[in-house]
């Protein structure tokens, strides 16, 4: 209801919104025609998914965390030469689990990931009071500086 009312308020008077589990469909399956030239994402984080939702992801990119499996589906589904700002917790960037290098390595390999602003640790607050972080991509060649 937030997200129909927030574009009919900047004059998207037919929006398409599906209501639907992006992590179910496979990310080696998205065409050109699933791409976006910009995506903005606050994914939700914190939370775990089921052991087949795994399934969905290459075996080096499957996780349980939903943060992490959403960062995916953002690099898989961002167009050549297309933008993301996505929020996410501090247990994305400095977590050690192999998933997560290996999502990290996607990023700094195939993506500009040329901005990091670490947000206050009471931004969410007083809905949650985990630190989180905006990362600003753009899908034009590897990081060279961030």
């Amino acid at each position: 209801m937030l997200c129909v009312t927030n574009l009919l308020l900047h004059d998207i008077n037919t929006p398409k919104v599906y209501h639907d589990n992006s992590l179910l469909k496979d990310v080696l399956d998205y065409t050109d025609d699933d791409r976006f030239d910009v995506i903005l994402m606050n994914p939700p984080y914190g939370g775990n998914e089921k052991e087949g939702v795994k399934s969905h992801f290459p075996s080096d990119l499957a996780s349980s965390e939903t943060a992490d499996l959403f960062m995916s589906v953002i690099m898989y589904r961002l167009k050549q030469d297309g933008r993301a700002a996505v929020i996410l917790p501090d247990g994305f960037l400095f977590g050690t689990d192999n998933a997560k290098v290996a999502i990290k390595k996607k990023l700094l390999h195939e993506f500009n990931l040329h901005t990091v602003i670490r947000m206050p640790h009471s931004v969410f607050a007083p809905y949650t009071s985990i630190t989180t972080n905006i990362l600003f991509f753009d899908k034009t060649g590897a990081t060279k500086e961030t």
